[in-house]
């Protein structure tokens, strides 16, 4: 008997399916023809267009809106998008309406390696966003607390300048990757946590790998049923990097406790979060505001500085330019010191150019709508996803003229345009209510580094290469780092002795 009625029960059930997948189609062709969307790629059953964006997504996206304009419509799995590509439709999105677009879309990634959204980045926009920006602005990020750390800089910056005297005098091939990373490394982990290094734990593996899993493409964001079968081990290893960091700073908080209890009063970061416990924040707070912190002082100055360094080796020109104003302001008998950097205005262009070709977060951190708008004309539904392409917009001959994808920092000679998110065509760290607050450090860091390896050395490149033989490709990730560490020769040019 059951045998004879399974054939119409599943018949019956294949008919109201497909029934029901008609009509939704329809509904949705008459929802979209009342509500006019952005131009875009036609998107694929299940995966959207995914599969569009290559290795190299900001590269793709950039491609991609050439044909279909500077606010474009995607589908990226099941999540809809929109991709903004030139400073006047960034400006609409992060500064027009920016409180629509204020929020932070959910990943796997922010949910482990963030606590939940408990941190700053990552975090919902609402009261205890507003709360914990407000608080980082005053008591971690301000430009006071900022200089209050500058023996600290120049402490780790004269340890690495001996290391490289020492590199220089027997001729050896540096890798200026790796140096600049464990200097900006032990100055961000000192200020941040109060040490540098600590046998039971590695910080500096956790902090990369998580890195890594925050800038990959995980199926699981973008398609539901994916994430429950955790097709490409994401989950697993997110999983996994959030225990060990939660347990690393763990430890750390107990010795902060007990050193703030016994009259410890020389205060680093994880001090002053632990004063305003029970004000606003709990223990998962901090370890998720210790984290954004962390990753965002360390990958932005990495990045930038290894870039900056690997353009001035390729134009020697701009090195030279660099190097006699170094000379003019510091002068050859002492290494640059922070109050000097005011009157470095080649400088300010160097990094500024720098920024604009090798922006640190190619698309910023996403953001997503609260509600439905409508911009220009096109109609955006409430829970669309929103990446804004710097990298495009900085590479946009309609900005920079046709010389767009050369290094030159002159194009900022009696120029306003500034990187704290005003100016829309030069934002690396972002605008408006979700720009990044850390903008003073970051460029504090940036431009004492590549100050001081620019002053104290001249650089070559090895066994001969020139300069157009450097390689100049990137990975992509949260980041766009080199897709290879930067190697040169560097010779000691000051007359002290460092």
């Amino acid at each position: 008997m059951l045998q004879h009625l399974a054939m119409p029960i599943l018949l019956v059930t294949f008919i109201f399916i497909l029934s029901l997948a008609l009509f939704l189609h329809a509904k949705q062709s008459q929802h979209d023809r009342k509500h006019k969307r952005p131009p875009g790629p036609k998107p694929l059953p299940i995966i959207g267009n995914l599969h569009m964006l290559g290795k190299l997504p900001h590269r793709s996206l950039q491609a991609l809106a050439k044909k279909y304009g500077p606010i474009m419509s995607m589908k990226l799995g099941q999540v809809p998008t929109i991709v903004a590509s030139s400073p006047e439709a960034a400006e609409l999105f992060l500064k027009t309406h920016d409180t629509i677009f204020a929020s932070r879309p959910k990943t796997q990634a922010s949910e482990y390696l963030s606590f939940g959204g408990k941190g700053m980045v990552w975090s919902e926009y609402g009261p205890y966003w507003r709360n914990v920006k407000k608080m980082s602005m005053t008591q971690l990020l301000s430009a006071s607390k900022v200089a209050s750390f500058a023996p600290l800089r120049k402490e780790e910056l004269g340890l690495l300048v001996k290391s490289l005297v020492k590199a220089a005098e027997s001729g050896e091939v540096v890798d200026v990757t790796d140096k600049v990373g464990k200097v900006v490394e032990s100055v961000v982990f000192k200020m941040v946590l109060g040490r540098s290094k600590d046998d039971r734990f590695d910080i500096k593996r956790i902090v990369h790998e998580a890195l890594h899993l925050s800038g990959a493409l995980n199926l699981g964001d973008f398609i539901p049923w994916a994430a429950t079968f955790d097709l490409q081990g994401k989950l697993r290893q997110l999983k996994k990097i959030s225990k060990a960091f939660d347990q690393a700073v763990e430890y750390i908080i107990k010795d902060h406790e007990v050193s703030y209890d016994s009259g410890h009063h020389d205060m680093d970061f994880v001090d002053i979060l632990l004063s305003h416990m029970n004000q606003h924040i709990d223990r998962t707070n901090i370890k998720a505001i210790i984290f954004d912190m962390i990753v965002g002082a360390y990958d932005t100055s990495v990045t930038l500085i290894e870039w900056a360094m690997s353009e001035l080796l390729r134009n020697p020109r701009v090195m030279k330019k660099l190097q006699d104003e170094l000379m003019n302001v510091v002068g050859r008998n002492r290494q640059v010191e922070e109050a000097d950097l005011v009157e470095l205005n080649y400088l300010n262009m160097v990094v500024k150019e720098t920024f604009r070709l090798y922006p640190v977060g190619p698309l910023l951190i996403p953001r997503e709508s609260q509600e439905d708008v409508t911009i220009s004309g096109y109609f955006i539904p409430k829970k669309t996803r929103v990446l804004i392409n710097v990298w495009a917009i900085g590479r946009d001959p309609k900005v920079w003229s046709e010389n767009a994808e050369v290094f030159y920092p002159e194009r900022f000679v009696n120029s306003d345009v500034d990187v704290r998110g005003q100016d829309f065509q030069l934002i690396p760290f972002g605008s408006g209510r979700r720009g990044c607050p850390g903008v003073q450090l970051g460029l504090t860091t940036i431009g004492l580094v590549l100050a001081q390896l620019v002053h104290c050395f001249n650089w070559e490149l090895p066994l001969g290469m020139s300069p157009d033989e450097l390689d100049m490709t990137e990975i992509f990730g949260l980041s766009i780092p080199r897709s290879k560490h930067l190697l040169a020769v560097p010779t000691y040019r000051l007359l002290s002795k460092a």
